[in-house]
Formats: structure tokens, sequence, C-alpha cells
């Protein structure tokens, strides 16, 4: 199957990574035409558009990984309003579409929002992306400056926190700084490859008994 881009239809096959020259109005065009559509994926960056069409083994490890930090959420007894996938937007800037994202800290701001514009709601306290087809760059989230960006590749968890305009790599979540998400989380993503998800959350929970 061949990626179909047209003015009235775009159709990417799984994997697939289109990289070309386009203009910010292009890539508006783009995302008026995708709507809701949650894949392709879109992103604007120096002046070229990045069309991605997920893998299926994209949505499961997000899945796995949204429902950790879910279940760590409760066993500390922290509320939390949680969105996947979404497209942020700061204004007319081009937008990013992390697989996941969630309000903790700052989950009483957005409730009841059905859309989010970050000129005015603050940012999530956390993003989450999976890249398997190298569609992800830390440098992209700095102007919606969201305070803890995770990106699982290759198995490898890395933590990224916001400070002076710039991430830092770091190893540690300042959302969970009292767990080693960046162990843990890698170790049950596998798991749910090894035994199936439910299994692999379950014996998860059980670890926080």
């Amino acid at each position: 199957m061949l990626p179909t881009i047209t003015p009235d239809k775009i159709d990417l096959p799984p994997g697939t990574l289109l990289h070309f020259p386009g203009t910010l109005a292009d890539y508006e065009q783009i995302l008026a035409q995708l709507g809701d559509r949650a894949i392709p994926r879109i992103r604007f960056r120096d002046n070229h558009i990045l069309l991605m069409s997920p893998l299926p083994e994209h949505g499961k490890e997000i899945d796995i990984i949204a429902d950790i930090v879910k279940a760590l959420l409760r066993h500390q007894n922290r509320d939390w309003d949680s969105f996947h996938p979404i497209t942020l937007r700061h204004g007319k800037e081009a937008g990013l579409e992390p697989d996941a994202c969630f309000y903790i800290d700052n989950y009483q701001a957005i409730l009841g929002k059905r859309k989010l514009d970050m000129g005015i709601e603050p940012p999530p306290d956390l993003a989450i992306e999976i890249d398997v087809t190298s569609f992800t760059r830390i440098e992209d989230y700095i102007p919606l400056a969201i305070p803890e960006v995770w990106i699982y590749k290759k198995s490898e968890l890395n933590i990224y926190q916001f400070k002076d305009n710039i991430y830092l790599a770091t190893d540690k979540s300042k959302n969970f700084p009292d767990f080693s998400v960046k162990q843990i989380i890698p170790q049950y993503v596998n798991r749910a490859w090894e035994v199936g998800s439910s299994i692999a959350l379950r014996e998860f929970s059980q670890l926080l008994l």
C-alpha cells in the first residue's frame, strides 16, 4: 500500500514517516483536513511537515505506560485528568500531539474543558510520547513549556524536565520522585509483550501493595 495525500484523502500505511517542505498555512490545511483523526500524526518543524502513521506496537505501549501512570497516581491518592491523544497548541503556533498527557497539580484548571488552548490553560504536568519511527524531538516541546516529558524509545524511558527554556535529561521524575519510573516503565512494557497487558498491570498493582 502506497501513501496517499490528496486534497480529499490522507492515507498512510502503518510505520510510514513522510517529511516534505511546507509552510504553517500548509500545516493548518492538513490539520483541518485531518479533523478529529488521531492518525496520521502531524508535526511542523523547520519549514517542513512531518506525517507519521504509528505501528500497532505504538498503541499497545502508550496504553500500558498510561495505565502505569494512573496506577501510580491512584496509589498516591492523587487526583488527575488525562487526554490521549490530543493536539496542544499555543495560539497560532504549530501544535504537538503527545500520545498521552496528564494534568496532575493543575487538573482543576481544565475541568470541563473540551478544547485546550495553551495560551489560556496551563500546560499538562506530564506529556508522554512513544517514538518508534524517530518522529519525536524534545526541542519541539519548548514552545509549550510542559514541565516534564517522557519519550519511550527502543525499550528505554527518557525523562526530560523543562528549565530555563530548555529540556534537560534526568533520571528522576518530578511527578513521581519516590519511584524509579525510568526502570519500572521499560520492565512492565516488556512484561506486557511477554504475558499480556492485563497480567503485567496486575503484577504492577501487586508491587504497589
